[in-house]
């Protein structure tokens, strides 16, 4: 019997906009010097090597961060869509019962969350690991510092189970503020993280009698998962917490005080860490947040937030950050991508970020991992001229090798197959590319061998 932590990672990259955003979600954003999806990958590579269950379009994200963690990206599962935790978890259940593994005890947990105590921590899952081999679910529940009416919580009875795990009496959804303080007053109940315990078989069998129809469609799932997308689609889109746990008898909550955060907002941000260089003038608690090497100076303004990218600037009353949501409504009503993307993308090779996009040129910053190369490829519409910044990458060019050093460049006519490799094992190549011609949208690539399988 072995523990497997699991990631949930997810998110509709609303909540701390403009630096989250559809597809660069708050796990992947280095808000703390490194991303919580790093952060939390590190800390359960403790417990035992993690699990990730995530969107398939956050594939290139999710294991980049895993192989700088060394965990195997073998142990990540990529659902087709986003499908609640439900399904999430049936279907690590069901992959981990064709592994022979029902016998073993998994850990829930979210990508994003902020966990200060990790001995805290660590001792709180090592109780639930106990309550799992009584065949318990166990949950952490987080003990609440003050009435929050954003969280959902948890009732416990005042009896004990084992240790301080205390049988659940019922899930409530997140209350008013009188609701709340009188929780907060009763002492019986705690924040719900989304945190889990459980052994394998035992979510098996909650699943099969609690939700049927779901394990139903799970239990066609092939070994090889090529009918992935099939049995997704014939799985109801629920979270674990209404279609398991809110009905379920043999549970409990172990309280949990492990310095949690969900980071849910830009004022949460703001408490936790100091501006950007700012200046003030007849102003005070302003926050700026900037990873643009830009000051900022507030002049007769008190408690604002600045939050500032490369593309989009967020100007908030603190207190009101959560509202950001509506924003990002407004721009996807106007089909305006920085909703969704940042000037900057990863790709399974390394990551680019836009420099200028015109009507006469657009240009980039190429960053070519250690021993990565781009697809062999060529464009219709525009020809590209590459400097090269840093590394001693290899350009293949209409089937010829040029070797080049930092400050020497190439020139790839239109209609030119070519390709630029990293044959360095530690050293990242960079170069500025320019592009010029008539069209400069990514789908102008023609792709004649490719190590990802996208020709």
């Amino acid at each position: 019997m072995k523990f497997i932590p699991t990631i949930l990672s997810g998110g509709s990259g609303t909540r701390l906009w403009p630096v989250s955003r559809t597809k660069f979600p708050k796990q992947f954003c280095e808000l703390f010097e490194e991303s919580l999806f790093q952060k939390t990958l590190t800390r359960l590579n403790k417990l035992g090597s993690p699990w990730v269950v995530t969107n398939e379009s956050m594939k290139v994200l999710t294991e980049s961060v895993m192989k700088n963690c060394n965990v195997p990206v073998s142990q990540a599962l990529y659902e087709p869509k986003a499908n609640n935790t439900a399904p999430a978890i049936a279907l690590l259940c069901k992959v981990l019962e064709q592994q022979n593994c029902t016998n073993d005890i998994v850990g829930i947990f979210a990508s994003d969350h902020l966990i200060q105590k990790e001995d805290a921590f660590f001792e709180a899952v090592q109780l639930g690991i106990e309550c799992a081999k009584k065949g318990m679910v166990a949950t952490l529940g987080i003990k609440p510092t003050f009435p929050s009416t954003g969280y959902g919580y948890i009732e416990v009875s005042k009896d004990k189970f084992l240790g301080e795990a205390r049988p659940t009496v019922g899930f409530r959804e997140k209350p008013d503020l009188k609701t709340a303080e009188s929780f907060i007053a009763s002492g019986n109940y705690f924040w719900n993280a989304g945190m889990f315990i459980f052994e394998v078989a035992t979510m098996i069998k909650h699943l099969q009698n609690l939700m049927p129809e779901t394990w139903a469609a799970i239990s066609a799932l092939k070994a090889d998962l090529s009918n992935l997308k099939e049995v997704y689609s014939n799985c109801p889109s629920q979270s674990i917490d209404y279609g398991v746990m809110e009905k379920l008898k043999e549970q409990v909550c172990i309280p949990a005080d492990i310095g949690w955060n969900d980071v849910g907002s830009w004022d949460e941000i703001a408490a936790f860490q100091d501006s950007a260089k700012k200046f003030e003038t007849e102003a005070k608690g302003n926050f700026f947040y900037s990873k643009q090497n830009r000051v900022a100076g507030f002049v007769d303004v008190d408690d604002l937030i600045v939050v500032d990218t490369a593309d989009a600037l967020l100007i908030t009353k603190k207190g009101s950050s959560q509202k950001v949501k509506h924003i990002v409504d407004q721009l996807n009503a106007a089909k305006d991508l920085r909703s969704q993307e940042h000037p900057f993308e990863y790709r399974p090779w390394g990551r680019f970020e836009i420099l200028r996009d015109t009507d006469a040129f657009k240009s980039k910053v190429i960053h070519v991992n250690p021993g990565q190369q781009l697809s062999y490829q060529s464009h219709n519409k525009r020809a590209e001229h590459w400097v090269i910044i840093k590394g001693q990458p290899e350009v293949v060019l209409n089937d010829v090798v040029h070797q080049l050093k930092p400050g020497e460049n190439i020139y790839i006519p239109l209609g030119a197959k070519h390709r630029i490799r990293n044959p360095h094992p530690s050293e990242v190549v960079e170069f500025v590319e320019v592009q010029v011609g008539s069209y400069f949208g990514e789908d102008d690539i023609i792709r004649y061998q490719d190590d990802y399988q996208r020709s």
